[in-house]
């Protein structure tokens, strides 16, 4: 018998990092001060979160100038999309089986 928490992705155990990616799934992309005004974080703490997710290629990074400024801007990987929908399946379950007792 596996553990009923087994299914949960470790890279999303933070509320920010679940938010970054949260909002990611349903955006093409989002730029850093996007992300940090909708998750009301410091700049530092979102670039260390972010970090986080791209060392486990879970998101894209996009470097641009527009006009004369620079731009990041993010976007879920391929198998970030595939980590974070199997994190919510596995969350899924373990409500389900939380309530069959």
């Amino acid at each position: 018998m596996s553990s009923i928490i087994h299914g949960l992705n470790k890279a999303f155990e933070n509320r920010v990092r679940l938010g970054i990616m949260s909002i990611l799934m349903v955006n093409q992309k989002v730029d850093f001060t996007s992300l940090k005004e909708m998750l009301q974080v410091s700049d530092g703490n979102l670039a260390s979160h972010i970090s986080a997710l791209e060392k486990v290629s879970y998101i894209k990074i996009t470097k641009q100038f527009i006009g004369k400024k620079p731009n990041t801007s993010y976007s879920a990987s391929t198998g970030g999309k595939k980590a974070f929908t199997n994190h919510l399946d596995a969350i899924e379950k373990l409500i389900k089986k939380g309530g069959k007792q």
